[in-house]
């Protein structure tokens, strides 16, 4: 008589990975893992950041730290974590940025909602373009340069509900500004994932 096997999996069955078989469980926390640090990581580059006198959107670092983990990330990791730092921000930490007189979902309604919405979004469509084309320099330079261009519209596209504004008093408060700076993200965030792919590669 010969013993049925089982058709369905505890959450500790084991699953595959590159090396070898793992318990799910030891999958699971290791993406919680990654979701908790690229938050993080999101959270420290949003604090630097640059008031503009001309504009009520500030420089900062937040959408070079959307680009890399776009860029190193599944798509799925990508949205996760995206998410995981709205929610954080929505909550009540203070992820978003240094003001102190917005907090929470005000944020999100104020005038850089539009840019902090789009994040889940751009780093999706990166880590799409990604895997897809590669993830040397120049794929993965276009890669971040469509997702910072998702980043720009998204917030100039909100600003312009927010103020009632003209398109080209929006484009030059929300988009013009941090072309130059964008610009110097996309690549250094292409340098870093191209190099991050090629370590990988020579310690597979």
């Amino acid at each position: 008589m010969t013993k049925e096997i089982p058709t369905t999996l505890s959450p500790v069955a084991a699953v595959s990975d590159a090396s070898g078989l793992v318990p799910a469980t030891s999958v699971w926390l290791r993406s919680g893992g990654i979701v908790l640090a690229g938050s993080a990581l999101v959270a420290v580059c949003a604090h630097l950041a640059l008031p503009l006198f001309f504009t009520p959107v500030p420089l900062s670092m937040a959408p070079f730290a959307v680009l890399v983990l776009g860029l190193v990330l599944s798509p799925r990791l990508a949205a996760a974590t995206l998410g995981a730092y709205l929610l954080e921000g929505a909550a009540g930490l203070p992820v978003f940025g240094p003001s102190p007189a917005i907090v929470g979902l005000a944020h999100l309604f104020g005038p850089t909602g539009g840019y902090l919405l789009s994040y889940p979004l751009a780093a999706v469509l990166i880590a799409l373009m990604a895997k897809r084309m590669g993830r040397g320099f120049t794929p993965s330079a276009v890669a971040a340069f469509a997702g910072s261009l998702v980043i720009l519209l998204c917030g100039a596209v909100w600003l312009g509900v927010l103020t009632h504004g003209s398109v080209q008093s929006v484009f030059s408060l929300a988009v013009l500004p941090f072309l130059p700076g964008d610009a110097l993200k996309v690549a250094a965030a292409a340098g870093l994932a191209a190099g991050w792919a090629r370590l990988r590669r020579r310690n597979a």
